[in-house]
This record gives C-alpha cells, sequence and structure tokens, in this order.
C-alpha cells in the first residue's frame, strides 16, 4: 500500500510543478507585454508634448510677425482693422492651445499654414504701401520744389514791383520838383513909419517899420499857371523864425515836418518870369544882426536872400 501512494505523491508534484512554470511564464509575458506599452504611450506623450511646444513657438512668431506687420501698416497710413482682427483670433488660438483644450494639432497646423499665407499677403500690402508713401514724398518735394520757386518768383516780382515803384515815385518827385516853382533875384527894401523905401546893404533898427520883398518867379513849361500859394519864413540872427500868430504867422508842411512860417501870399502864377512884391510887418523893432529871408511853395524851398540890421 505504502508504494501505490508514491507515485501518486509524484504525480501531484510534477502536475504542480508544470502549473507553477506556466504560470511564471504568463506573468513574465504580461510583464514585459506592459513594459512595452509603457514604453510606447511614454513615446507618444514625449511626441505629443514637442509638438505642442513647436506649436506654441509658431504662433509666437507669428503673433511677434503680425505686431511688426500693424506697426508698418499704421506708420504708413493704411488699415489696419482686418490685421487686428487676425491679431485677436490669433491669441484665442493661443490661449486654447495654453489650456490644453482637446484640439488636433493637425488643425493647428492648418491655421498657422493660414496664418502664414495671411502675413505674405500682408507683405505685399506694405509693399505697395511703401511705393506709394515714396511716391506721395517725391509728389511732395515736386510741389515743394514748385513752391518754392513760385515764392521765388513772387518775391522777384514783387521787389520788381517795388522796384518800378519806387521808380516811379523818383520819377515822379523829380517831375514834382521839376515843376516847382523858382524865386530869383530875391531882395529886401526898408521902408520907413513915413514911407519911405531904402535899398541898401545894412538898415537901421530905428528906419525899418517894414520890409519890402521883392522876387522874381522864373518861367517853368512843366509849371501849372495857376494860384500858387508861397510861405515866407524870416530868420533872426539866432535862426529862430520870425513870426506873429496874431499878425498873420501860422504853419506849414516841408519834407513832412511842420514849420512856422512868418507870412504867406497867394501868386497867380503867369509863367513869364513875373516880379512879385509883398510888404510885411512886424510891429516890433528888429534886433541888429544879418536876417535871412526863406521862400517855400508846395512843400518845396525856392529861393532865399538876405538882410542886415545895424
Amino acid at each position: 500500500m505504502e508504494n501505490n501512494q508514491k507515485p501518486k505523491t509524484n504525480g501531484a508534484l510534477l502536475a504542480a510543478l508544470i502549473i507553477m512554470t506556466g504560470l511564471a511564464g504568463v506573468s513574465s509575458y504580461l510583464y514585459f507585454d506592459q513594459k512595452k506599452v509603457s514604453e510606447s504611450q511614454e513615446v507618444t506623450i514625449s511626441e505629443r508634448v514637442e509638438e505642442l511646444s513647436s506649436t506654441r513657438v509658431k504662433l509666437d512668431s507669428i503673433s511677434t510677425a503680425l505686431d511688426a506687420k500693424i506697426a508698418e501698416v499704421q506708420k504708413l497710413g493704411g488699415d489696419i482693422t482686418e490685421l487686428e482682427k487676425v491679431k485677436a483670433q490669433l491669441e484665442k488660438d493661443k490661449a486654447s492651445l495654453r489650456r490644453g483644450n482637446r484640439v488636433s494639432l493637425a488643425k493647428y497646423e492648418s491655421k498657422i499654414k493660414q496664418y502664414e499665407a495671411f502675413l505674405v499677403e500682408k507683405d505685399t500690402l506694405i509693399a505697395n504701401l511703401q511705393r506709394e508713401n515714396a511716391t506721395l514724398t517725391d509728389n511732395v518735394r515736386v510741389l515743394g520744389d514748385e513752391n518754392t520757386g513760385l515764392k521765388t518768383d513772387r518775391q522777384r516780382l514783387s521787389d520788381s514791383v517795388s522796384t518800378v515803384v519806387a521808380q516811379n515815385q523818383d520819377l515822379s518827385s523829380k517831375v514834382t520838383r521839376a515843376a516847382a516853382l523858382k524865386a530869383q533875384n530875391v531882395k529886401v527894401l526898408a521902408v520907413s513909419s513915413k514911407g519911405k523905401v531904402k535899398d541898401d546893404d545894412s538898415y537901421k533898427a530905428k528906419r525899418l517899420d517894414k520890409i519890402k520883398l521883392l522876387y522874381t518867379l522864373q518861367d517853368n513849361p512843366l509849371t501849372r499857371e495857376e494860384a500858387k500859394e508861397v510861405f515866407v519864413r524870416v530868420l533872426d540872427p539866432q535862426g529862430a523864425v520870425v513870426s506873429d500868430m496874431a499878425n498873420g504867422s501860422g504853419t506849414f508842411v516841408v519834407d513832412g515836418n511842420e514849420t512856422i512860417y512868418t507870412t504867406k501870399q497867394t501868386v497867380n502864377y503867369t509863367n513869364n518870369n513875373q516880379n512879385v512884391e509883398l510888404m510885411y510887418t512886424r510891429g516890433i523893432p528888429y534886433k541888429p544882426g544879418k536876417y535871412t529871408i526863406e521862400l517855400y511853395s508846395e512843400g518845396f524851398r525856392i529861393g532865399s536872400g538876405q538882410f542886415a540890421v545895424r
């Protein structure tokens, strides 16, 4: 009986050993299979991370290029509305990628290609704007040169007009001066209180009650024959004007300045070397010394003479 139990025991051990060996084999297979799956998953995750990183870099690069395009178009005076819309969409795509939303990278690659094509299109726009701006700059420069030329021509014309006006004024002044009266042979005679007239180089003050002025108005074909007002200035030995406002003295203008005159008279000019005389009564005695007579008409000094009092 004991001999019959040994084979049975050995058979059971052998069966157990075979089962254990099989289990060990299955475990090894499962272990190695799981390891291969894990390694495959690690490779997939690594590739996914790398692709995400590459996509982010591309989007950031496009964003930088888009900012540059917006700045350039704005500087050139172009419309940046479309550029700003694309920029806003790009920022949304970048934010979605950062959040890790389940969007296929293939879709991002498609968008990246669209963005790149858009940038190329805007390069053409910028090139056209640059050409237009260069043309405008050239036109502005040409217009500036023409404007400068016009200003120069206008200045030359203005200078020419000013020159002509000055020449005309000078000519008019010369003609006016040439047409002025000319008084010659100016002489002063002494008239006593008794009406006695004396012609001398020097007169006694006590015998000088009035002075009688004689002069000749020279003929001049440029002078109009009409009534002329002649102003007489008598200057004392100190150069002061002998005047008495209550006795016919007043003021007139010579060379733009108001000047006192001693007396005046109206002469009907006949343009035939006419002789003119004027009687002037001072009312107070003359001081001893040398006196000067000046005659003026139409703003010009037309003659002068002298007399002395002792």
